[in-house]
């Protein structure tokens, strides 16, 4: 008896080590997916300069190859389809000089509209000539606009008759086919509503969200035609946000809700941290403008709660909506937020939390194959100023659940937009430089398969290596969602066969951080 139950550990590892080799047990289902750590580690026979970790494969050199066991059935089998999915990091950006317009000024808003339909939103800055009268623009015709335009003190940017009204104070919108050259339309709002969040666009409708005051409350234009050089109608407040921060971002599902993501100041001091939070609020609206239902945060990095209660004071609220927020006299100087004692302020209270706290806000937004992302100011916990800021970005598979950081990149106060075009994605600031990227998928990710046609348990036929990778495509009718079309491989001229093998080569090509991470192989087959 005590020999016996000796065995059975030396059993298991047996079991262990022959499900490890490459002649791997028969199996008759109709997948062979491997996604979690347990299904790779049982799933090599060979690897080289590759890691497994956290159910995931990546090379921790420049190059590095995968060979799977071999998978094997009872009777012929063909592969109907081979299909790898990558690591929804996306750490592959590339800085580039700043995108858009030159003098679009304060937080860019970015808006793709279809296929070499490109806006931007921003303040306008006009040079010394504009400003004396001295400089006159000469009639000029660009391709993709059948409208007049003049020339401008700026490069690769025209100005339409819109674009020559006098401005309101507020954003402008520009307008361009190939994101290099602009066509300026004029002003989209107005002086008290220059604190410009976030657009939409919904069946020939603009949605431009602005808070008001800065800082608080999302409310709404609905503008039909951004290219007269007149603000549209103002809907007024749209939600009445129950904390203090807005800087929203607004995108709209594929069902055609709206989905809101709002700065929640609650646990934290604002003022002392570029005016952003470790808390988001999200909400939903089914058309955008009415019925905002809130959600569980889409963020949360808050620490550990105190108790304890402080508040501090807004430069805006009080000077701007003092009907809505009531100031009161402050008791002290604060000459970090340059407030003299006596001085008239707005105040938020918020909770306070140990240890300090991470800060995120100017949130942006966009959806890839369903994969969502959010991009937001990063305000790390030991900064000292907005040199010491940069763009951080969160990831979830489904909006209304929790979403994951990913990394960080640049240096300053970004307050970012993230919008798809010309094949690409660009990430774009209110800094000197911007960012690109073709999209999450990192090359370069070369694959073969191979067949055993006579079920001795060798492989005597593969298929040629083909390099793959997702592709990306707009979705119509949508400005925000991204098609993603998956790294498949071509096997149409694989033989049917009793067992199945793949080999997998990764080659880190990129100038930055990132590198081919493999998160998900799932092969199905057929009779």
């Amino acid at each position: 008896m005590k020999l016996i139950n000796g065995l059975w550990p030396l059993m298991a590892i047996l079991a262990i080590v022959f499900n490890g080799c490459e002649n791997a047990s028969v199996e008759e289902g109709g997948t062979w997916v491997i996604d979690t750590q347990e299904e790779w580690l049982a799933s090599v026979a060979e690897k080289s300069n590759a890691d497994i970790e956290s159910g995931q494969l990546s090379p921790n050199e420049a190059k590095a190859t995968f060979k799977s066991t071999i998978r094997k059935f009872s009777k012929k089998r063909s592969v109907k389809s081979f299909t790898l999915s990558q690591s929804p990091q996306w750490l592959n950006w590339k800085s580039v000089p700043n995108i858009g317009p030159a003098n679009l000024r304060d937080a860019p808003v970015a808006l793709r509209v279809g296929d070499g339909d490109y806006w931007m939103f921003g303040r306008y800055k006009t040079t010394k000539e504009q400003d004396e009268g001295v400089f006159q623009g000469e009639e000029i015709t660009l391709d993709g606009f059948e409208i007049p335009l003049k020339t401008t003190p700026f490069e690769n940017q025209f100005d339409t008759p819109g674009g020559l009204l006098p401005g309101r104070g507020g954003y402008h919108a520009w307008q361009s086919r190939d994101m290099v050259n602009w066509v300026h339309h004029g002003p989209i709002t107005e002086e008290f509503s220059r604190w410009m969040t976030t657009a939409e666009y919904v069946d020939g409708k603009f949605y431009f969200y602005y808070d008001f005051p800065n800082d608080q409350d999302p409310h709404l234009y609905i503008d039909e035609d951004p290219t007269d050089g007149v603000p549209g109608k103002n809907m007024g407040m749209v939600f009445n946000d129950p904390t203090h921060g807005s800087d929203c971002a607004i995108i709209r599902d594929l069902d055609g809700n709206f989905h809101l993501i709002v700065e929640d100041w609650s646990p934290i001091d604002a003022s002392t941290h570029a005016w952003d939070s470790p808390l988001a609020l999200h909400a939903v609206s089914p058309d955008g403008l009415n019925d905002f239902k809130i959600l569980d945060p889409p963020v949360d990095e808050r620490t550990k709660s105190t108790g304890k209660f402080a508040e501090y004071a807004h430069p805006h609220w009080y000077r701007d909506a003092p009907d809505r927020f009531p100031g009161k006299a402050a008791t002290a100087d604060n000459p970090k937020q340059k407030i003299k004692a006596g001085d008239i302020r707005a105040y938020g209270a918020y909770e306070m939390h140990e240890p300090e706290q991470d800060a995120y806000g100017d949130w942006a937004a966009i959806s890839i194959g369903g994969q969502y992302y959010l991009f937001a100011d990063f305000d790390e916990v030991g900064g000292h100023s907005d040199k010491d800021m940069s763009v951080a970005w969160f990831t979830s598979e489904d909006i209304n659940q929790p979403f994951t950081f990913c990394g960080n990149i640049g240096q300053g106060h970004p307050d970012p937009d993230i919008m798809f075009a010309e094949g690409q994605f660009y990430l774009v600031t209110q800094l000197d430089s911007d960012f690109v990227s073709p999209g999450p998928w990192v090359e370069s990710v070369e694959v073969r398969v191979g067949v055993d046609t006579t079920n001795d348990g060798v492989i005597d036929q593969w298929s040629d290596w083909q390099e793959v990778s997702e592709q990306y495509d707009f979705v119509e009718g949508f400005s925000k969602q991204v098609k993603k079309t998956p790294a498949q491989l071509d096997l149409s001229g694989l033989a049917q066969g009793y067992g199945f093998q793949f080999e997998v080569r990764l080659e880190d090509t990129t100038e930055n951080e990132s590198k081919p991470i493999i998160d998900k192989v799932e092969l199905l087959f057929g009779d």
